[in-house]
């Protein structure tokens, strides 16, 4: 007694009831239970022959057996349950890893405010001419390949098509956690293209 579980996945992918599955492929490829009769599928099946889940069943099995007549060519082809548009995920229907619940609030910070937001940390320093900069390389690192630091590039891309390449990296990301004792807890993470 030995389950195919490729055979189980395929059939219950198919639309078959997962107890039927896995009484259909003990000791069975989809191969042999299309070669089946009815009498032996009823009997491996425990389903009474006539019966609505039973016509159901034969429908799917005969559907494949048919499908692989019509098509010699290698190509695979899924059958519309399997493969509904629904579940693609395409544009605005796609992740976004920002809305969920563990992931902190990610935002950019604005370029002429980012000496303003960083200045409690005393990271404006004088350079050898004298000149005063802001050592945003001292901040904790986050790559610029960071799934949330990618979501928040797509957006700011949608509004401004004018975005030159490469604007994103040396750039000032703020994270807003939640924190029961804080309240809110900021933090300040400088994207890099690299380690």
């Amino acid at each position: 007694m030995a389950i195919k579980s490729s055979t189980k996945r395929r059939l219950i992918d198919l639309g078959v009831d997962v107890d039927i599955a896995s009484k259909l492929a003990d000791d069975a490829n989809m191969d042999m239970i299309k070669m089946m009769s009815a009498k032996e599928i009823s009997a491996k099946s425990e389903l009474k022959e006539g019966s609505n889940e039973f016509e159901q069943l034969m429908g799917i099995i005969r559907e494949q057996s048919a499908s692989k007549r019509r098509s010699r060519s290698k190509r695979v082809t899924l059958p519309s349950k399997v493969a509904d548009d629904d579940d693609i995920p395409m544009g605005d229907t796609r992740f976004n890893v920002l809305n969920h619940e563990l992931v902190p609030h990610h935002e950019l910070v604005p370029e002429d405010e980012e000496k303003e937001a960083l200045s409690p940390w005393n990271l404006i320093q004088t350079d050898v001419d004298g000149v005063e900069r802001l050592a945003k390389e001292l901040l904790p690192k986050i790559l610029i390949t960071d799934p949330a630091v990618q979501v928040l590039k797509e957006v700011h891309e949608q509004e401004d098509e004018e975005l030159r390449a490469g604007w994103l990296a040396n750039r000032v990301v703020r994270i807003i956690r939640r924190s029961p004792s804080a309240g809110k807890h900021l933090a300040y993470r400088l994207v890099v293209e690299g380690t």
